[in-house]
């Protein structure tokens, strides 16, 4: 099986805080991997690391057998990673057509003259119209982005990290503020989408379990700064220990969680 990415010994500080401790884990073509833990555990600082935002102390993060540490989300996604970035709280007063055209002309290399390329060239339209009609939003490409409903919001922000192609997504709690009624949906046209789109693993960042139990073929539990357990669901949601530790479910089982780090 072909490993996409490939984090070894993974450490980050900032100051005395010490973020994350010599994480390890892993994810390979097709897999859908979650990581989740309790507040301060270390998850933002992992995708930060993972997306090129932030530069470990010490370890080792490849993807596709390259060293990926502190490139720049920009270079990231030249290689193949992407990870969405919330884009419409950046642009709120652009629309979605204008959105998604900046992933699209960033990806062909024509930031120089993003705003002309979006409005004129032919190869950029189709592809922020073929993008659009993925996630369905397709009817909503002159709508202006602060208009959209929340879940469009989200829809938004994985349209513009999917045109750039990458081979993995990274997401962070991609159906934050979405009512519990549409999260389903959303993450299932996202799932689909992305394999439609032909991405070949997904890492998320989530706190909501019903997703987690749902999408994930394996869950990497981190509690402050480590990593406590690397699962897959069924083995994670039958563990009182790991659901004590990571959601504060109390099993009838008293005991601490061993911190391998």
């Amino acid at each position: 099986m072909t490993r996409l990415l490939d984090a070894q010994g993974i450490s980050k500080s900032y100051g005395k805080f010490q973020a994350l401790k010599r994480v390890s884990f892993h994810v390979d073509d097709g897999e859908f991997v979650s990581i989740v833990g309790p507040n301060g555990a270390g998850k933002s600082t992992i995708v930060n690391v993972l997306s090129g935002l932030a530069r470990p102390d010490g370890g080792m993060v490849e993807f596709m057998g390259q060293s990926i540490a502190g490139v720049g989300p920009v270079r990231l996604g030249q290689r193949g990673m992407a990870r969405a970035f919330q884009l419409v709280n950046i642009f709120p007063e652009l629309t979605v057509g204008e959105t998604i055209s900046v992933a699209v002309t960033a990806r062909l290399k024509r930031v120089s003259r993003i705003w002309r390329a979006a409005r004129a060239d032919r190869e950029v339209q189709g592809e922020v119209a073929r993008v659009a009609a993925v996630l369905g939003l397709e009817q909503r490409l002159d709508v202006v982005a602060m208009h959209l409903s929340q879940g469009e919001k989200k829809l938004l922000d994985i349209a513009s990290a999917l045109a750039l192609r990458p081979r993995l997504i990274l997401l962070d709690e991609p159906t934050s503020g979405v009512s519990s009624g549409d999260k389903f949906d959303i993450m299932d046209l996202l799932v689909k989408a992305a394999r439609a789109e032909g991405v070949r693993g997904i890492v998320q960042v989530e706190h909501d379990m019903d997703l987690v139990a749902r999408y994930s073929h394996r869950i990497v539990a981190l509690q402050e700064g480590c990593v406590i357990g690397d699962m897959p669901p069924d083995r994670f949601f039958t563990d009182p220990l790991m659901l004590s530790a990571v959601i504060g479910k109390i099993g009838p089982v008293q005991e601490e969680v061993e911190q391998p780090c």
